[in-house]
């Protein structure tokens, strides 16, 4: 059954024959059969529908390799990591490889991978026993170490709402002559109504905005199996002003598909990525509620630069365009060059009952 017949299924065996964004992005995006993260193929890079700095070279993962390598030698946090949302693992490949070189100590590399396709990629990628492969966040209750992600909150279903007639109403979905199609209700659901009282401000006429409720659940969800440690992550989102300026009136939520932007999400479910930026302000605040201290909130290419991405940088021309070395030179530039990918990205650093004093 491909996701659409699923979707539908769900639309007309509810009993309000309808069903909120959140629902319809949990099939489209996390069916196992056959949602778009779930199936065969690639998703990243040039021959995906999406770019992100992690396929950018193997930079990123040397560096923060070298970064965390830095926090453990002081003491800060243990040597152990979890990725939460590893692709095709090549973030994992790049730290670990990295790590062997600056240290024999040995570190433990959980992954939290739902796609059976990514996990092995993961597995193909790295030498057995590097990494620890694990269904949930549960199986690491007591963590003591790092939780890193690259863009996964973009990617967690959303509600979406709208203000009309000065009344908030939720966007949900229908049937209509076997078509998807959007539908105005008002506002009953309580999750969502707790979120928008609590963290968002009052939407002007005819405006739409998403309410994350699946990030509320995964951030406390962290901090419960976080008994000391770090909450790394790494997402593209707008502040609480960002969200007033008009250009954001219609909210966040896209679909991507072969690198193009799409506009109508309910054409093809499965078959394009979803995304939403992240509400920062929430989303600290919420870890605040949960015992995350924020440590630092940082644009990606200024944190690169902080954490001596330069070191890394060859200062000797080489002629030849296609060698390692100046591909590698270009990688970098590309990841601090201003306007670049990395400056439309933020870094969210967040502790938990740290007994060293952590700094970048």
């Amino acid at each position: 059954m491909i996701v659409k017949e699923k979707i539908i299924e769900m639309i007309t065996s509810s009993k309000e024959k309808q069903i909120s964004y959140a629902e319809y992005m949990a099939l489209a995006l996390y069916d196992r059969e056959c949602g778009y993260y779930m199936k065969a193929g690639e998703k990243v890079g040039r021959q995906g529908d999406f770019i992100t700095t992690s396929n950018i070279g193997n930079i990123y993962g040397q560096l923060m390799a070298r970064w965390y390598y830095k926090q453990v030698s002081k003491g800060v946090i243990p040597a152990n990591l979890c990725e939460i949302g590893a692709g095709s693992g090549r973030f994992a490949q790049s730290f670990l490889k990295e790590w062997s070189v600056l240290t024999t100590e040995p570190i433990t590399y959980f992954v939290l991978e739902a796609s059976p396709f990514h996990q092995q990629l993961i597995q193909r990628g790295v030498e057995d026993g590097k990494i620890i492969i694990i269904d949930s966040l549960s199986a690491l209750k007591g963590f003591q170490g790092m939780v890193f992600s690259n863009e996964l909150f973009d990617a967690l279903p959303v509600h979406v709402i709208e203000k009309k007639k000065g009344l908030l109403h939720e966007v949900m979905i229908k049937v209509e002559n076997e078509d998807l199609k959007e539908l105005l209700v008002p506002l009953t659901n309580t999750n969502v109504q707790s979120y928008v009282t609590e963290y968002m401000r009052d939407l002007r006429e005819h405006e739409r905005a998403e309410v994350p409720i699946a990030m509320v659940d995964f951030i406390k969800e962290a901090s419960t199996i976080i008994d000391s440690g770090i909450l790394l992550s790494v997402d593209y989102g707008y502040t609480d002003s960002e969200w007033e300026e008009p250009a954001r009136s219609k909210g966040s939520l896209r679909g991507y598909s072969k690198h193009q932007m799409k506009t109508n999400l309910l054409e093809h479910p499965g078959e394009m990525d979803i995304t939403s930026h992240v509400q920062w302000d929430p989303f600290i605040r919420i870890g605040k509620k949960y015992d995350l201290n924020l440590e630092r909130f940082i644009r990606q290419d200024e944190f690169f630069l902080e954490v001596g991405i330069l070191e890394l940088l060859k200062d000797h021309y080489d002629p030849n365009p296609f060698s390692e070395q100046s591909k590698r030179n270009r990688a970098i530039r590309s990841l601090i060059t201003p306007g670049g990918m990395s400056s439309h990205f933020q870094v969210v650093l967040q502790s938990k009952n740290l007994s060293k004093e952590f700094s970048i």
